[in-house]
């Protein structure tokens, strides 16, 4: 068996998928903040209690009402969306002209009630989910055995990701949008419902945090703290990117969690530090973060 620095090759191979599958959901979960903080100038600290609710969602309606998970992979982000617009029409409309700081006590106190709710019911304690049978069991590729599972999670992980890049990025929609944040009175005047758009985009955002959720529902037991165990990890994704960008966001979600996993092989020590270890690095060289712009 072919060995690489002493470790054999399906044991690394093995690390790197972990890593690659960890980086889906710190891509998709940044994106969906990098969306956020970029379109709407908030910090969005609620990110990892939407993410968490979209997970219990998803368990709830299996276990309450039968509901599977395909179904849930769509019902739950839009119920997590609708939920958010109702957060950004009552509360964080009125926090877009002040300091980020502002937002973020509101959205943190905003975590702290919504994990509170669920710990009140479901306590700490995981709540399992089982894989969906059409994606159950394993693929032997020679080298080593892949988890369909795991496969399809960083498959729908791109495949989200890239897309919500291109509508942002590539469309006239993702221009008024940008547009809208920059100059909202020009935008205005062009007969553009600016307001509906920004509460539309923070429902996006997430929006996204609930699909990474019922994504990670069958690999993680679901918790009330599965949010904020990966919450402090994503917002250093997000730094180190740089704040607001989104292709810099997926690009360092993905990028990290491989570094994560290949850490965890040669230097298990360093497995839990090293993404803050390059966040201190890339902020003393590039304040700005790898992809975000200097002022």
């Amino acid at each position: 068996m072919t060995d690489i620095f002493g470790v054999p090759l399906p044991a690394l191979l093995g690390q790197l998928l972990l890593g690659l599958v960890n980086g889906s959901f710190y891509a998709m979960l940044s994106l969906g903040l990098a969306v956020i903080f970029g379109m709407l100038n908030i910090i969005n600290f609620a990110h990892g209690a939407l993410y968490m609710m979209g997970a219990f969602l998803a368990w709830m309606g299996l276990e309450y009402f039968g509901i599977n998970y395909w179904v849930m992979l769509v019902l739950s982000p839009l119920v997590v969306g609708v939920f958010g617009l109702v957060i950004e029409r009552l509360l964080l409309k009125w926090l877009y002209k002040l300091d980020h700081l502002y937002g973020l006590l509101l959205t943190f106190g905003i975590t702290l009630v919504i994990e509170g709710i669920f710990r009140s019911f479901y306590g700490v304690g995981g709540q399992p989910y089982s894989v969906p049978d059409a994606l159950a069991g394993a693929t032997n590729l020679g080298f080593m055995i892949l988890p369909n599972y795991r496969a399809w999670v960083v498959v729908a992980s791109l495949v989200v990701c890239l897309g919500v890049w291109a509508l942002i990025e590539k469309t006239s929609l993702g221009a008024t949008l940008r547009a809208g944040t920059e100059n909202p009175r020009l935008v205005q005047a062009f007969g553009v419902n600016v307001p509906r758009l920004v509460t539309l985009t923070y429902a996006g955002g997430v929006a996204l945090a609930a699909f990474a959720g019922v994504l990670a529902a069958p690999i993680l037991q679901v918790n009330a703290l599965m949010g904020s165990n990966l919450i402090i990890v994503v917002f250093a994704v997000v730094v180190i990117g740089g704040m607001g960008s989104i292709l810099g966001s997926i690009l360092t979600g993905l990028g990290l969690g491989i570094v994560e996993g290949l850490t965890k092989v040669f230097y298990p020590e360093a497995s839990n530090t090293v993404v803050f270890v390059i966040m201190a690095l890339v902020l003393l060289v590039r304040p700005a973060g790898l992809f975000g712009k200097e002022k």
